[in-house]
């Protein structure tokens, strides 16, 4: 029996790749549905946007915004500049984008990718998001007048990258995410809010993060004691962090007052503002259902994800009263 013309073998060979092709695509784009909508290695739920209304915006995952919040956390613990969080958040957007990577070049680790052998510490004590961002913020601190240099450079003191320039493009960015996880830019952060794998929910996961990145000082303003299971005990002189009758919604009073009173560097209204959008950034990981403050709510699982007018009764502060960030959780 002869074969078919040679046009048509070649014709059923360019269908039978097209064919292979959808199915393939097909194949693909299923893994990528179903890893959205449970959670797994799906894209960004995030999102940050300029306050300056130049149409700036960045996209980002949970996993990166709960990073990006640790590394911001101990930089303003530190009482440092902004300019000191945008550098480092542009660091680790290079080294790792901001996730907590257990591999890298040679013995690199973390967040910022640093070496076991060149004294950064343990493998363990770099794969801890606080520790490793306290390393980098020590090595800044030594590089004189940091604030005025380029990005690259103050980042490349401490690095020693092979690829200094690398950083330049993440600027933008990272300057955006400071902004917002510093409190200077209010209501510009929001997550939608998915549960994901998290350890633990509830408000004393809530306390036992917002302790671990911030430092137990957060829980104890004005003389209180934080015991080790990160639980605030009352201070008699001035109000303090407290679950809500309901179980599942951690008041934190914001005192602008007090703070500056304190000698913070900090602008009225910066200290609230980071914890909404700490508590936002963690929302999938801790289960935060809710937060508002200021006036203004975030919800979980809302369509959009935006921060709006909080209509809820007793949104409002009482007169003389510091006004407080709410943070309500799943049960």
């Amino acid at each position: 029996m002869s074969e078919p013309p040679l046009p048509s073998r070649r014709r059923r060979g360019r269908l039978f790749r097209f064919g292979a092709a959808f199915v393939v695509m097909l194949a693909v784009a299923g893994y990528l549905v179903v890893q959205y909508v449970t959670g797994g290695g799906r894209g960004p739920g995030c999102k940050v946007v300029s306050a300056k209304g130049d149409g700036a915006t960045y996209e980002f995952t949970p996993e990166q915004a709960v990073n990006a919040a640790t590394i911001t956390a101990v930089g303003t613990a530190r009482d440092l500049p902004e300019r000191a969080v945008t550098i480092a958040l542009a660091t680790a957007l290079q080294e790792s984008t901001l996730r907590n990577i257990d591999y890298g070049d040679r013995d690199s680790l973390g967040l910022f990718q640093q070496r076991p052998s060149q004294g950064w510490g343990t493998p363990e004590e770099i794969m801890d998001p606080v520790y490793s961002a306290e390393k980098f913020y020590e090595g800044l601190e030594e590089v004189p007048g940091y604030t005025r240099l380029p990005l690259t450079v103050a980042a490349q003191k401490v690095q020693r990258s092979g690829f200094p320039q690398a950083y330049a493009k993440h600027e933008p960015d990272a300057a955006l995410l400071a902004a917002a996880l510093t409190g200077r830019s209010a209501a510009t952060l929001t997550c939608e809010g998915r549960p994901g794998a998290t350890r633990a929910s509830g408000t004393e996961a809530v306390q036992a993060a917002l302790a671990r990145d911030f430092g137990r000082d957060l829980l104890q303003p004005a003389g209180a004691e934080v015991d080790d299971g990160a639980k605030p005990t009352p201070s008699p002189s001035a109000p303090d962090a407290t679950v809500e009758p309901d179980g599942r919604t951690l008041t934190l009073p914001v005192d602008d007052a007090r703070d500056s009173a304190a000698g913070g560097s900090r602008r009225a209204g910066a200290r609230g503002w980071q914890l909404a959008h700490w508590a936002v950034a963690n929302a999938s990981e801790l289960r935060i259902q809710r937060v508002s403050y200021a006036g203004r709510v975030w919800v979980a699982g809302t369509t959009d994800s935006q921060w709006r007018q909080d209509d809820a009764k007793g949104s409002g502060k009482p007169a003389g009263e510091p006004d407080a960030v709410r943070i309500t959780t799943g049960r």
